[in-house]
């Protein structure tokens, strides 16, 4: 028997990266060994909740795979912990298309009990109508209990707790409203280099906040589960065979999104290398590698550490000029392409593509959603999720390229030689189709 919960929200801002993250944090203080898990395509929580946990994050998103496949992942990787701990991602109901692919549904789907943070700011008994809500509008949901963030008092959580008792909902404890406890804003992530902030001087540490007032213990007793009977699947899915070498662009800002069952993906094909393209260089060895995979990031940040780098920018372009495989996405096609250009000046990137990216004030411009196409009669799933745009019109693309209700978007996909490269973040499952062509 383990321990594991999703934990949602009414809606974005409430305080669930706070709540998971102090979570993980404390159970692991007292002993247990803590899986995390993310829901949706987000590559900026799972590098807290490693850092936190100390086990890779795991993404888990129902537009990219099937309920059988997300079972599996959830069985293979929680394997070995004692405590489960899911993210979701903006409200519980919220989705690509009303509630599917929702927070919801991979709770439904995997059998989980949901624990609720809510913001209890200006609010005390109009939480009861705001809880009825979420406990009657769809079936299958299974509270596990409701935590109070942003409280202001103990009076006021003493009105706040009358709610759950009113309507035989767990109470499971409340945070204060602290800036110890308060992350901020990203641009596109966070600063991740402590698992929780520090406090001020003279105030409890966000881990003692935690303990001394949510009841961690009934979070862990009510929330058991046995992942074989439940999930009825025990293995991790087949990933397929052998393919040859794979080399990894990974860098701690320009080049890392990276999916963890990405990367497992690749090492069931055969070693996995990772080399930063700011520092590394080459020169006949990049063509020890079978694949080069290119993931996104911010390589609008790092200009002219990868425009100085042109030992490595020639040895990629080498390599594709001389037909080998390379998976390029979003940070990384930019990477691929001409150059950027910024408000600053232009930048020589590889060259392998003849187009201009321009991460320039002026030009930015968010785009933002799923991504799905069909190439050589495969079907392709992702996420799109920048600022920068291509330096004037948008190249034209070899496919069409839908969002996740069917509807065409101008996301332009390209194929050079045996180059593969858009702006289109690949799902693992897409990713692994790539790598067995």
């Amino acid at each position: 028997m383990k321990s594991g919960f999703l934990i949602a929200a009414p809606h974005s801002g409430s305080g669930k990266t706070t709540v998971a993250r102090g979570l993980m944090a404390l159970y692991r203080k007292q002993g247990y060994t803590v899986q995390p898990f993310k829901c949706g395509p987000d590559y900026i929580d799972t590098k807290f909740h490693e850092r936190v946990c100390g086990r890779p994050s795991v993404n888990l998103d129902s537009f990219f795979a099937s309920e059988d496949h997300l079972r599996s992942l959830f069985a293979h990787y929680a394997e070995g912990a004692d405590i489960a701990i899911v993210e979701g991602m903006m409200g519980l109901f919220d989705g690509y298309d009303r509630d599917s692919g929702s927070s919801y549904e991979i709770a439904r789907i995997l059998g989980l009990p949901v624990i609720l943070v809510v913001d209890a700011r200006s609010a005390a008994y109009s939480m009861a109508a705001l809880l009825t809500g979420f406990i009657n509008f769809r079936r299958g949901i299974r509270l596990a209990g409701v935590i109070y963030n942003k409280v202001g008092s103990e009076r006021h959580f003493q009105m706040l707790r009358q709610v759950c008792d009113d309507l035989h909902v767990p109470c499971l404890g409340y945070l204060p409203k602290q800036t110890e406890l308060e992350t901020g804003s990203r641009y596109l992530g966070l600063d991740f280099n402590l698992p929780l902030p520090p406090p001020k001087e003279g105030a409890s540490s966000p881990e003692k906040i935690f303990e001394e007032n949510i009841n961690w213990e009934l979070i862990v007793r009510s929330t058991c589960y046995n992942v074989e009977n439940n999930l009825n699947v025990a293995h991790a899915p087949s990933l397929g065979g052998g393919r040859g070498r794979s080399l990894v662009a990974r860098n701690a800002e320009a080049f890392s999104f990276l999916y963890q069952e990405s990367l497992d993906c690749l090492a069931t094909m055969g070693p996995v290398e990772f080399f930063d393209p700011e520092k590394d260089n080459f020169q006949s060895s990049i063509f020890n590698f079978q694949l080069i995979y290119l993931p996104g990031g911010y390589p609008e940040k790092h200009l002219e550490a990868l425009a100085g780098n042109e030992a490595c920018r020639k040895a990629i372009r080498d390599f594709a000029e001389q037909g080998g495989a390379i998976i390029a996405e979003c940070g990384g096609m930019m990477y691929l392409c001409e150059s950027i250009v910024t408000d600053d000046g232009e930048y020589p990137m590889c060259g392998v593509l003849p187009y201009k990216i321009s991460a320039r004030k002026a030009d930015r411009k968010l785009s933002l959603g799923y991504r799905q196409f069909t190439l050589d009669g495969r079907e392709y799933r992702g996420h799109e999720f920048h600022y920068t745009q291509f330096l004037g019109d948008v190249p034209p693309s070899i496919v069409q390229v839908y969002n996740a209700k069917g509807e065409p978007v101008p996301t332009p996909v390209f194929r050079y030689k045996n180059v593969l490269a858009s702006y289109t973040h690949l799902s693992p499952s897409s990713l692994h189709i790539l790598t067995l062509l």
